[in-house]
């Protein structure tokens, strides 16, 4: 079954999109995103160093662009201003890409969207002719106008990032899936293999993680349990479950025919 991930156009083969940071080293990095199966990777353009310092391990020879698609974002960004300077950067530092994952956020405890900011950066880099891929709030109207701006994909918050605290909000998520029509994949919160599966079975296009695998005791191990509760999560949400009964049993087997019973 062909049921790839489409965005702005592109065909890809995995719906898990998986972070470049807090790896121990970049052989670290790439075991596990090899093990995830990953086909997108998302690269922090201020904190990676993709050759700026010459004297350091680059991304690029670990995880060569020819073998993965480079999601540069905007970690670490504060500002509409900020957030657009640094996605310039990373077209010029990757050959022309545009296809970016924007991020503005509103403090450093909660690293909360600041949703107002985004709605400004967006406007400005889809004018640009960038593909942004938007990490937002769970906010549905937000949703709609980042859509509405231009952005290829919409990318709500599970949870806070890093907490590994789940999907707190499911509700929300299935508004947002109901009111855009762009891809809709999880971005932040993710804490195990579950909570990937949920937000698949919940009929998102994807989930984006880093935290999740980077922080495991065994990221590499945690990384291919990720890849499988992906695909099991889609394929469960494809196949349709069946509805809930509550206080009414059904029998797994056929009742008519029992020994004793005409």
């Amino acid at each position: 079954m062909n049921d790839n991930l489409i965005i702005a156009g592109k065909s890809y083969a995995s719906r898990l999109l998986v972070g470049t940071g807090k790896y121990k080293d970049f052989a670290e990095t790439r075991a596990a995103l090899d093990a995830s199966g990953a086909k997108i990777v998302t690269v922090a353009i201020r904190r990676t160093n993709l050759g700026q310092n010459t004297n350091e391990p680059n991304l690029l020879d670990a995880v060569p662009p020819s073998q993965f698609n480079y999601l540069p974002n905007t970690a670490g960004c504060y500002t509409a201003e900020d957030a657009v300077r640094t996605l310039r950067l990373a077209r010029e530092l990757l050959d022309g890409h545009n296809l970016v994952k924007l991020e503005v956020l509103g403090d450093p405890q909660s690293l909360y969207p600041n949703v107002v900011e985004t709605l400004a950066a967006a406007k400005t880099l889809v004018a640009e002719g960038f593909q942004v891929m938007v990490y937002t709030s769970d906010d549905p109207i937000i949703a709609k106008q980042l859509e509405d701006i231009g952005c290829v994909a919409i990318m709500p918050l599970a949870s806070l990032i890093g907490s590994g605290m789940g999907i707190l909000n499911p509700w929300n998520l299935q508004l947002i899936m109901e009111r855009v029509q762009v891809p809709v994949i999880v971005d932040a919160g993710v804490g195990t293999a579950s909570d990937a599966a949920i937000a698949m079975e919940l009929g998102c296009d994807g989930v984006l993680m880093n935290t999740a695998i980077a922080a495991a005791q065994n990221p590499v191990l945690m990384a291919g349990a990720m890849k499988k509760a992906v695909e099991a999560g889609r394929e469960a949400y494809l196949a349709g479950r069946m509805p809930k009964k509550f206080y009414s049993a059904s029998p797994s087997s056929p009742t008519a025919g029992l020994i004793g019973k005409p």
